[in-house]
């Protein structure tokens, strides 16, 4: 790996912060614009943008006649996505569950 691998690594990170930013103002916009509630937003037009990936991979697959690609991608990123923001949040702020929930 050469050092044009690593420089194309930061682009693409930086170009991934910097669209990640862009789609939060723009999301923000879209809401006070149209006095929609934040979370409808970001329930719809945010999780359909970060969703859009796995769409395009999981349709070109499908079109080339690997469907278990397509299905595979699907599930995998649905259960890692939900995997690792649970995760991520339990280490933030760790879910109380009461004692008599036990019994």
């Amino acid at each position: 790996m050469g050092i044009s691998t690593f420089l194309l690594l930061f682009f693409g990170l930086a170009l991934l912060i910097f669209g990640g930013n862009l789609l939060l103002k723009s999301a923000v916009s879209i809401s006070l614009k149209f006095n929609i509630a934040k979370i409808l937003i970001g329930m719809t037009v945010v999780s359909f943008a970060t969703s859009a990936p796995e769409l395009i991979v999981s349709i070109k697959s499908a079109l080339l006649g690997s469907s278990d690609l397509a299905i595979s991608n699907v599930l995998g990123s649905n259960i890692a996505n939900i995997g690792l923001v649970l995760g991520f949040i339990i280490l933030i702020s760790p879910i109380k569950i009461p004692k008599d929930i036990y019994r």
